[in-house]
């Protein structure tokens, strides 16, 4: 990708008009100089660190999943770009998560087909009570299952079929 920025200046991207995206939807500030503008709340990352903050999840119309992971699973619109023609970023969190997950297209490193993710982990501290949110809102289900040692799992698939898990843990 081309770097368009003059120095001293931050490259404003949007979601072009006619994407059917929520018009208020974030747009993301690239800085000119990184170093200048880190985020206070936001540390840096510590040396020998290898944070996951980021899950590319494969599906088939982003105005849908966003609809669904935004408005049905409860999770927050991070971003919302398109940096270059044919090219959409899309990021979501969970609620109290420090990882998102990527929606997009045009991307070739996120190529997977649609519907592939299997058993990604949304740790609760009440899962009936996170199972009642997600069944309220819409969202199938299944029974919360005791898989041992206390730990209890609710399946859940988005509109793709990709599969997700409410776990309980009563450790935590």
């Amino acid at each position: 990708m081309t770097d368009n920025r003059a120095a001293g200046s931050s490259v404003r991207s949007g979601v072009p008009q006619g994407t059917g995206s929520d018009s208020s939807a974030p747009v993301t500030e690239i800085p000119a100089d990184p170093l200048q503008a880190r985020d206070p709340g936001n540390p840096p990352v510590p040396s020998g660190a290898l944070l996951l903050e980021l899950v590319p999840l494969p599906v088939t119309d982003l105005d849908r999943s966003i609809e669904f992971y935004r408005d049905r699973a409860g999770f927050h619109l991070d971003v919302d770009v398109t940096p270059a023609p044919d090219v959409r970023i899309v990021q979501l969190t969970p609620p109290g998560s420090a990882c998102s997950i990527l929606l997009s297209a045009g991307l070739p490193t996120t190529g997977a087909p649609a519907g592939t993710v299997r058993g990604l982990h949304l740790v609760v501290a009440d899962i009936a009570a996170a199972r009642n949110v997600l069944l309220d809102r819409g969202i199938e289900v299944g029974d919360i299952e005791d898989v041992g040692g206390g730990v209890l799992y609710a399946y859940f698939a988005d509109p793709d079929g990709n599969t997700w898990c409410l776990q309980y843990m009563p450790w935590r």
